[in-house]
């Protein structure tokens, strides 16, 4: 992945401890109001959410303070994703309106970073469109932020910044983390993906599989317990692949089992689990945990053995569905939840129809759906595709039907059963409290604000498509 934009840095001069206190001074005398602010939008995945906290960590290590509104904002941040053309029409879009705040306010500093701007053609587009953009950088350099940013503040000139091959291959261990919530926390276990599914840039743009050392995710993740969140997830393109290039091996099931070990009142889930490469091992691992959720989140992305194989998932239908009935016997409460693309390339309506069958088979919790979207560079991108678009639209419709069906039905299941639910937050519309059960189930309930944050049990008295209505257990 070659950096060909002009403005390629060289390597930095001072270490990153320089650049924070540097642009710390200079925000000192730039700032509008009493401190420096800072907006972040993130777009796309978790990963996307994983590294907009460490940019905030930087952010905060800086002076910033943080805000929602534009309009006070000293630095505002889109961090990008590429997985769909409507996430990046989105940012375009966002961009563009941001040039009659940034001639109101000239000092105001406009950076975009993440998956899209690894993308050579979206960066020129953003170079050459929208020339009120100070500063620009892809996922790889994330850790040169403070150096980026000091740069755009001092040069008379504006920054873009896109990984090559050895920073693709690094892994910068300790940067500062400002998380968002404080009962949810996201840890990164490895990045990039060597899979290349036909349709996605993932590979592209976050670069080949790289997995932490288990030290390090250890430790991060006692600090994390130790901080009193509740729900941690780990992240990864493939958290199943984790561990195969490391010079001590060590794969997923062995890191689970050994976070598990750690002390506390917590709950461990991860994302995403690619089934080609989900074994009984990390079915049993998920089975005999103390603080493991029961929750499987399994791509399966298509239900027709051929659409796989044209996907390049690297399982078939038979094989999907054998995994299923395994991780059901051994955890016969487990939540199932996965991701399906609508409309691939070729795909027929009898092809799609096998899709519907797969989901009223396996009945899952929740879908998550999309339409296919051509990503440039991808194979799946030179295919013939004759259905438009709107005949998929209408296929989307009828698989969201289908599951509608199945989600009322086990939705309706649940009433009656108590749960121990982690309380999040309260709406502000309803005032009711709103929790996640271990499965990654929604469930409203009348309570106290000061249960948020904690864990609570919760009788289910209702049921609608996606979200439970309880009462507390006193």
């Amino acid at each position: 992945m070659k950096n060909d934009l002009s403005e390629r840095l060289p390597e930095p001069q001072h270490p990153k401890e320089f650049y924070i206190s540097e642009v710390r001074k200079i925000m000192q005398v730039r700032k509008r109001g009493k401190v420096p602010m800072a907006l972040v939008h993130t777009y796309g995945c978790q990963q996307n959410v994983a590294d907009s906290e460490k940019i905030k960590g930087f952010l905060a290590q800086m002076g910033f303070s943080f805000t929602e509104d534009e309009e006070e904002a000293d630095f505002i941040l889109f961090n990008t994703c590429a997985v769909r053309g409507h996430a990046e029409n989105r940012v375009f879009g966002n961009v563009g309106a941001l040039k009659d705040l940034k001639r109101r306010h000239p000092s105001l500093i406009i950076s975009l970073c993440g998956c899209m701007m690894e993308e050579k053609q979206a960066s020129e587009h953003i170079k050459q469109k929208f020339p009120f953009v100070n500063l620009v950088f892809g996922t790889h350099v994330l850790h040169r932020f403070p150096e980026l940013l000091w740069t755009a503040l001092t040069a008379s000139r504006r920054v873009f910044e896109r990984g090559d091959e050895q920073e693709d291959a690094r892994i910068v261990e300790g940067l500062p983390i400002h998380r968002d919530g404080t009962t949810r926390a996201w840890l990164t276990v490895m990045y990039g993906c060597d899979n290349f599914c036909s349709y996605c840039i993932v590979p592209y743009v976050r670069g080949r599989e790289r997995s932490r050392e288990p030290e390090a995710i250890l430790d991060e993740f006692r600090s994390i317990v130790a901080d009193g969140y509740k729900d941690i997830t780990l992240l990864g393109q493939n958290v199943n692949s984790y561990g195969k290039k490391l010079e001590r091996p060590i794969n997923f099931s062995q890191l689970l089992r050994m976070l598990d070990a750690v002390d506390g009142d917590y709950r461990l889930r991860f994302m995403t689990s690619h089934p080609k490469d989900a074994t009984h091992e990390l079915i049993d691992t998920m089975a005999e945990g103390r603080h493991i959720c029961h929750h499987l989140h399994l791509p399966v992305q298509a239900g027709s053995n051929r659409i796989l194989k044209e996907m390049n998932r690297g399982y078939t239908r038979e094989k999907y569905l054998a995994l299923v009935e395994y991780a059901r016997k051994k955890i016969p409460d487990l939540s199932l939840t996965t991701d399906i693309i609508v409309g691939f390339p070729g795909e027929t309506y009898e092809e799609f129809r096998e899709t519907v069958s797969l989901v009223r088979e396996v009945g899952f919790t929740s879908l998550f759906t999309f339409i296919y979207s051509p990503r440039e560079g991808t194979r799946a991108a030179r295919l013939p595709d004759p259905v438009p678009y709107e005949e998929k639209a209408r296929w989307l419709q009828e698989l969201c039907a289908e599951q509608e069906k199945i989600s009322a039905e086990r939705c309706a299941k649940e009433v009656g059963k108590t749960y121990r639910v982690l309380v999040e937050k309260q709406n502000e519309k309803d005032g009711l409290l709103c929790g996640r059960t271990d499965g990654n189930v929604i469930v409203l309930f009348e309570g106290s604000k000061e249960l948020i944050g904690n864990f609570a049990e919760v009788k289910i008295t209702a049921a609608r498509n996606w979200i439970l209505r309880g009462e507390l257990i006193q």
